[in-house]
């Protein structure tokens, strides 16, 4: 096995195992029983991401975009964490992040299952097409819902333990 090949497994179990965190996750913003997954998610998305420049690349690609873009996201939630008893405006940044976080990595999951999952492949093949611009919509709008509701909520609730 070369290692691409081990790279690419262990980052791909990375990155669901971060989506698996993740659910219980964003729903913790909103059910104080479920916080507790916020900190391995938030591990596990940062490992995700850092894990992601380990691969060779010789350009700038949209991969190494979004991985840039999700670890400021990141570092910006560890940073709202603790000013979290402070300002409503860095539990919602908080709140915000966490839900940001998990979607950046389901973007990625959903561009790489029309790359690699042989019948979305077929309904995709430049993800340019209507059936990927579909995925991509529905999630950018549930994500843009969900952020919006836990900012709100989150940040108007006091917290005591914040991931």
């Amino acid at each position: 096995m070369s290692y691409v090949e081990a790279l690419t497994i262990f980052h791909t179990g990375l990155s669901l195992a971060a989506i698996a965190a993740g659910i219980p996750a964003v729903v913790g913003l909103f059910a104080p029983s479920l916080r507790g997954w916020i900190s391995p998610f938030l591990a596990l998305a940062v490992a995700t991401s850092v894990t992601g420049y380990f691969f060779p690349f010789s350009v700038v690609t949209p991969a190494v975009i979004v991985g840039a873009i999700a670890l400021l996201v990141l570092a910006t939630v560890y940073y709202a964490a603790r000013r979290l008893g402070g300002s409503p405006i860095w539990r919602g940044i908080y709140a915000g992040g966490v839900v940001a976080s998990l979607y950046l990595l389901v973007l990625v999951a959903i561009a790489q299952a029309f790359l690699k999952i042989d019948p979305l492949a077929r309904l995709a093949p430049n993800q340019t097409e209507p059936p990927f611009a579909i995925a991509q919509f529905v999630a950018i709008t549930a994500f843009l819902a969900i952020g919006f509701i836990a900012t709100r909520r989150f940040s108007a609730a006091p917290v005591r333990d914040p991931a």
